[in-house]
């Protein structure tokens, strides 16, 4: 009996701290909105931006973990049995999207080599009337130290002012951003599965915490509360 509360009270402790975290996410999910969006970088993830997509993360996490945490305070099987699914379902879609990502890498990379085309063709437009116009390309220039796609040539007569190389004079960066973008992104590619694995571990022993309560009710007959 002691160690069934230890879980109940791990239980409440752990989902409360997601709740947190995903209350944190979700400000910040609302503050991106009133800041840079990246449209003119990604013009087809305007819909889907990273202040959207930390939205959409924020109220998931605050609703999942609520229903941990409340269903684990009252002891609630149709609470518990609900957060059961919902992390199911969840660790579903976040293996389902990996392995789509591993299936057609090469795709996912032609359609974000266009994007950024598109992008970088509107900026250069935005540019024409007036040279002094900054948009998301400069910080991603003067972030990742890269000019263009592939380089410079790319902005043809309209290279701006961050692609240039600190002290050296009218030189600029050699290296095209889609290819730092994906030098970063393999670079950190041991990070990212890791985190990815220790989500999928906590996803785990929150499903085995919430089945284990729920079977301890259901023994003790109290029914759906």
């Amino acid at each position: 009996m002691s160690c069934l509360k230890c879980l109940k009270h791990t239980m409440c402790l752990v989902n409360f701290i997601f709740f947190i975290c995903g209350a944190v996410v979700f400000g910040v999910g609302i503050y991106l909105m009133s800041s840079s969006r990246f449209s003119s970088i990604l013009p087809s993830l305007q819909a889907m931006n990273i202040a959207n997509t930390l939205f959409i993360i924020g109220i998931i996490i605050t609703c999942v973990s609520f229903l941990g945490f409340l269903g684990a305070l009252k002891e609630n099987r149709c609470l518990l049995i609900s957060f059961f699914i919902l992390l199911f379902l969840l660790m579903l879609v976040e293996l389902t999207a990996a392995c789509m990502l591993l299936m057609y890498e090469t795709q996912v990379e032609d359609s974000i080599h266009k994007d950024l085309k598109t992008g970088l063709n509107n900026s250069i437009n935005n540019r024409k009337n007036n040279t002094s116009n900054e948009d998301d390309w400069d910080t991603v220039q003067m972030t990742f130290q890269c000019c263009g796609i592939n380089n410079s040539s790319d902005w043809g007569n309209h290279i701006p002012k961050s692609c240039n190389r600190p002290g050296n004079g009218t030189g600029y960066w050699p290296k095209g951003c889609f290819s730092k973008l994906k030098d970063t992104f393999e670079n950190n590619l041991l990070n990212i599965g890791i985190g990815v694995i220790v989500v999928c571990i906590i996803e785990v022993l929150g499903m085995c915490f919430s089945m284990t309560l729920f079977c301890h009710i259901s023994r003790s007959g109290l029914g759906y509360k």
